[in-house]
């Protein structure tokens, strides 16, 4: 609890002197114990931010919880030696035994398998296959890349009402992007397996022309005058861009300033987010692929709701460049697709530095790999189900089938990773101090308080965050260092602080209600170690039941229609 005598140790070190204040908080005089609102009122001219009673009153309960964990965090023993240092993002790279290799191979990749593929006979069908078909079946010209491009179009239109997963149509470039497409395919230009495929772009990815919205209502008309490097990127590799696809306000869930964008095998629930769109529409079959961004789950978990693939690349794999920042040690850039494969076709256009963000390693990606993996050499580590009776994980049958030795291991413990998040609201606030202090927070979700909460963190203990992230980094590559996979490890939240890579897939259905829904699997890897990831992921999809399942779109949009 913070009382008076720890606040007043805590202002020296935000390097003001405590006169002032002091004197502020002797004229409460009734003993509290714990921060009140008039202790804020009194404080706040410390951080310069301005707050209503209001505010000052919604904070007292925030405030007193981060001082909790705070001092949660003050009990994790840390030494002042240079042995851990403030966390160091470019240090990643030097973690783990998969990282050591050098030099960034030629991009671009190409399908696994090149077996030509028949056209499916209905647009439904077409629009649902995954980037490795519908690249066949331009490249071979039974279809071409305007045809494509107006098919998802007229399926965003379409299904948007029901889902609400469009901000934006980037209809007049990807029919320019798609001409050019088709034109450069009749001249023997080819660039690769992405050539003319339609994608769409989370709204923190700016494209000149359209609005960069965040998702918040102060941004609805700002255009950016940048194009960001993953689209950049993708543009070079031939793909269209037909949507800028929504995302929770300032990264934070599936509302944004038009509503919550929804679930398409249950649509009268949320996508979860913030890659909200992005997972709704790869998942409904309205685009072929698209890019989101995760800071603490922000692609992994809209994927496992919606049933869509979803791959976060280990930290410092993709240019953030262009892209909104929320927290600059935290966030990454990665792909959504229908399949493991095709994951690692974006991934390959879309890896790299471009010399703008100064994070990214130069690191190999190879996909495919050259030489097939030995699943039997495979060691897939299994975390112990923390209760008694819990159902056996019956993914794990595939893995045994590939060949692949199965062995518990166990995941670093007591780190307070509650203590640890405080890191984005930090930086966060940093990021949007402007805006905060200019007043301008309409739509923000939660943010605003988080952001206005952030203002009482010093920085020493931000500091102090940043090396208890440090050591668990090492920990928990030390947890794994015996294994090359972490199956099913309920990972999330270690691996979005020490940088892992992580992808999800469905591979059965299972009831919720009257809802059927799809089963997932996450499947995490060694840093810079996607190749082994993507690789498993594969082969064990390889081994799932065809046709796929398909959310029943029109169903549910009559039943909307007629409500």
């Amino acid at each position: 609890m913070l009382t008076r005598r720890a606040l007043l140790r805590i202002v020296p070190t935000l390097g003001i002197s405590s006169t002032v204040f002091a004197r502020a908080l002797a004229q409460e005089g009734d003993g509290r114990p714990e921060l009140t609102r008039e202790m804020i009122a009194n404080a706040k001219w410390v951080s310069g931010i301005e707050l209503t009673e209001e505010q000052e009153s919604a904070l007292v309960r925030d405030v007193n919880n981060l001082q909790r964990q705070l001092a949660e965090l003050r009990k994790f023993e840390l030494n002042p030696q240079n042995d851990v240092p403030a966390m160091s993002i470019q240090t990643l790279a030097g973690l783990g035994s998969s990282s050591r290799a050098s030099g960034v191979t030629s991009r671009g990749a190409w399908p696994v398998d090149s077996h030509p593929t028949p056209r499916p006979t209905s647009d439904d069908d077409i629009a649902f296959l995954p980037v490795t078909e519908l690249g066949k079946l331009i490249r071979t010209r039974q279809v071409s890349s305007i045809e494509l491009t107006k098919l998802y179009l007229n399926r965003l239109k379409r299904f948007n009402p029901l889902l609400n997963c469009v901000v934006t149509l980037t209809e007049e470039l990807a029919i320019e992007q798609a001409r050019r497409a088709d034109r450069e395919l009749a001249q023997g230009r080819y660039r690769g397996p992405l050539h003319g495929i339609p994608w769409g772009a989370k709204d923190l990815i700016s494209v000149p022309g359209y609005p960069t919205t965040w998702g918040i209502p102060g941004f609805q008309d700002r255009i950016l005058d940048e194009t960001a490097t993953v689209a950049k990127r993708l543009e070079e590799a031939g793909a269209v861009l037909v949507a800028k696809l929504s995302l929770g306000a300032i990264a934070m869930g599936d509302r944004w300033y038009k509503g919550m964008t929804r679930n398409p095998w249950n649509p009268a629930q949320g996508s979860s987010g913030s890659s909200a769109g992005s997972a709704c529409a790869v998942a409904a079959g309205l685009v072929g692929f698209a890019i989101g961004s995760e800071t603490l789950g922000s692609i992994l978990t809209p994927s496992t709701r919606c049933g869509s693939h979803g791959l976060r690349p280990t930290f410092g794999r993709v240019s953030r460049a262009g892209c909104m920042p929320l927290s600059w040690s935290m966030d990454k850039i990665g792909p959504l697709g229908r399949s493991a494969e095709d994951l690692g076709l974006v991934l390959a256009a879309i890896y790299g530095p471009d010399g703008i963000d100064q994070t990214v390693a130069d690191r190999p990606f190879r996909w495919p790999l050259s030489k097939p993996l030995d699943f039997r050499s495979l060691r897939i580590g299994v975390v112990p189900p923390r209760r008694e009776n819990a159902p056996p994980d019956d993914s794990l049958e595939i893995l045994r089938e590939l060949g692949c030795r199965i062995k518990e291991v166990e995941l670093p413990q007591g780190y307070p990773l509650a203590s640890l998040t405080k890191i984005i609201d930090v930086e966060g606030a940093a990021v949007f101090d402007d805006l905060l202090r200019a007043g301008e927070t309409e739509g923000w979700n939660t943010w605003t308080k988080s952001f206005q909460t952030a203002q009482f963190v010093t920085a020493i203990d931000y500091l102090r965050m940043q090396r208890v992230r440090r050591r668990l980094m090492q920990a928990f590559e030390d947890s794994i260092r015996e294994v090359d996979i972490l199956w099913n490890a309920n990972d999330l939240v270690f691996t979005n602080f020490t940088g892992h890579p992580s992808l999800t897939l469905p591979y059965a259905m299972k009831s919720i209600g009257k809802f059927e829904v799809p089963q997932m699997v996450v499947v995490t890897g060694h840093l810079f170690a996607e190749e082994t990831v993507l690789s498993l992921a594969q082969a064990f999809e390889r081994r799932l039941p065809i046709p796929r399942p398909r959310p029943p779109l029109e169903k549910f949009l009559s039943d909307s229609e007629k409500e």
